[in-house]
């Protein structure tokens, strides 16, 4: 929001500046809405491209009318076992002679959500042991889930067993999660932070494939008796529902349920771990709630595809844990209306530069130095290797503002000056408009009284990163310094415009549609800021803006004007590019009224 006057920075770039000081609650809120939006449409695209359901699957009312409605194995009241297993390999074994049994419980009643030690419906498996050979050779563990009726066995081998009622789920219990080398050191000294050993790595890969553990799981028996038909079910049902081979009755779904296992929970596993904790959670859930588990799952898996970060997820999950719920929905209401106010922001800025015709009022030099500092934060994601989709967006919200060009800008091209004496030169000159006026002189002035503030901030900020931050080279410092003085002191490149105003004495000028919606989202910012846990400097930023803003509101008070009236240069609040509307009986109206009744007249005939 720093150059809210002639633009807005790109969405995109709030949300990489986001990353590297901490989400705010909006663009968590945002970022779920476009991963939303982005799978609902691969989802389409793929059901097109796959010509539809097989036939044994179809949904047609020809296919579903051919089995009746099938019924739950499992009746209100049924009691049940359960038996835990840990094994090595994720194949549904047979030979439970060498199986290493992590638990087990018998006599459950099927959906009693009062029982356990705890009166909630649940029960608790805990065990230390020493840490399998197999995690440390960065394979996997797995947890083997059998749910048989009482007096049933899972055993193929045990005279009580039916096959095909069984309940059988299996679960990786590890996790796989890269880990990313920089070879930073100190620019000055070369001295670096890092372990040797990484510094080591560093030199022959960009990241590491690591084992990690997570102690908690939680098994969830979905409580539900509704006669489902065999081929008729919606995703993600059609596949967790199990029917038996001729459709009499289908399996309770059997749900491995990690959403709750926060990424920072998550431990390494190597030589120096030498036991692991485990925890299993077995307790029922309804429909809707497995429904709303499957869907997040679906979405991960979408992200994983995209290579998308999941530090949102888990800001979500923290919110969701920590925050009154009263709070967290009224802060959800608040988070759709702040991207709503987002796009139409942003819709109204395209607009009033593409309606524009003149620069009076307007600083030139503020919209140019947006497009730098665009192309910084673009520069910084590439040598930082973000995600593919994080670059297109910020590379698009670049090209937007780079289409500003020709309107603050005369850009010719000169055929006769060619570089290398082949290319052709691009030739900026100022536009007539803003030459015309006391813009530009005071625009200059503007820019001269900042640049007292604004490079001793620079060289200051610069020493104290190349001093105490450790780099990857001299190009990653420079990208570095200059991201990093463009989030703490961005906010400033506002006052020209204030300046400007104050020269003038009139705001009839400026795009204020547009700066109505930023002013209702920065004090949205503010609420957030109180909120939501964030960096001190995030919200020092959002106050910052806070100050710059009152200061618009100020000289909007003090500089009233009438909107219809035309000003010294022209434009006037309900014609802000510059062409009057015709006065009444002017010979203007006098033309339009006959071209008016010339059309009348031939819609008559």
């Amino acid at each position: 929001m720093a150059d809210a006057v002639a633009t807005a920075a790109p969405a995109a770039a709030d949300n990489v500046a986001a990353q590297e000081q901490g989400r705010s609650w909006t663009s968590i809120i945002f970022g779920m809405f476009k991963q939303m939006l982005m799978f609902y449409f691969i989802s389409s695209m793929l059901k097109g491209w796959g010509g539809g359901q097989n036939s044994s699957n179809s949904t047609s009312p020809a296919n579903v009318h051919k089995l009746p409605p099938s019924v739950n194995l499992f009746p209100p009241g049924q009691l049940f076992d359960l038996y835990l297993y840990l094994d090595e390999t994720d194949l549904h074994f047979k030979n439970f002679e060498n199986r290493k049994l992590f638990g087990q419980k018998k006599g459950l009643r099927y959906g009693d959500w009062t029982g356990g030690p705890n009166n909630d419906g649940s029960y608790v498996f805990k065990k230390t042991f020493p840490t399998p050979e197999v995690l440390l050779r960065n394979q996997s563990l797995f947890l083997h889930t059998f749910i048989v009726k009482s007096g049933q066995s899972p055993d193929p081998a045990d005279k009580n067993y039916v096959r095909r009622e069984v309940i059988y789920g299996v679960q990786q219990l590890n996790r796989y999660k890269k880990k990313h080398y920089k070879k930073t050191a100190n620019l000055l000294t070369g001295v670096s932070e890092q372990s040797e050993e990484d510094l080591a790595k560093a030199e022959i890969m960009k990241f590491e494939i690591l084992n990690f553990w997570h102690p908690n799981i939680s098994i969830n028996i979905v409580d539900d008796q509704t006669n489902w038909a065999k081929g008729s079910l919606p995703p993600p049902l059609d596949k967790a529902v199990k029917f038996s081979p001729i459709g009499d009755f289908y399996q309770p779904i059997l749900f491995f349920n990690t959403y709750w296992n926060l990424g920072v929970d998550y431990m390494p596993i190597n030589e120096t771990v030498t036991e692991l904790d485990l925890s299993v959670t077995f307790y029922p859930i309804s429909l809707f709630k497995y429904q709303m588990y499957a869907s997040q799952n679906m979405k991960s898996q979408w992200s994983d595809l995209l290579q998308s970060e999941k530090e949102d997820d888990d800001s979500i999950k923290v919110a969701l844990l920590e925050t009154n719920p009263i709070l967290l929905g009224i802060t959800v209401v608040v988070s759709i209306l702040h991207t709503v106010l987002e796009l139409l922001a942003f819709k109204n800025d395209i607009q009033f530069w593409k309606n524009r015709k003149d620069l009076v009022g307007l600083s030139v030099r503020s919209v140019l130095f947006n497009i730098f500092q665009s192309l910084i934060v673009f520069l910084y994601i590439c040598d930082n290797e973000t995600n593919f989709v994080v670059k297109m967006s910020v590379g698009i919200g670049l090209l937007i503002e780079c289409w500003k060009i020709p309107k603050v800008l005369n850009v010719e091209v000169d055929r006769e000056n060619t570089l290398f004496g082949v290319f052709p030169r691009l030739k900026f000159s100022d536009k007539g408009s803003y030459v015309e006026s006391d813009t530009k002189t005071y625009d200059q002035m503007a820019f001269r009284y900042l640049s007292w503030v604004l490079f001793p901030l620079l060289v200051g900020y610069a020493i104290y990163s190349i001093i105490y931050v450790e780099q990857k080279g001299w190009y990653s410092w420079v990208l570095n310094m200059l991201y990093g003085y463009l989030l703490m002191f961005g906010f400033i490149t506002m006052t020209p415009q204030l300046f400007i105003n104050y020269k003038l004495k009139s705001v009839a000028h400026l795009p204020w549609r547009m700066m109505t919606y930023k002013f209702i989202n920065t004090f949205i910012d503010d609420l957030f800021a109180f909120v939501i846990k964030m960096p001190t400097l995030y919200r020092l930023g959002c106050f910052r803006d806070d100050i710059i803003f009152l200061i618009y509101l100020y000289q909007r008070w003090i500089y009233r004007v009438d909107p219809t009236r035309m000003n010294e240069y022209g434009t006037s609040g309900e014609n802000e590019n510059g062409t009057p509307k015709p006065v009444e009986g002017s010979q203007e109206t006098k033309m339009e009224g006959e071209s008016s009744a010339i059309k009348e007249s031939k819609k008559d005939k």
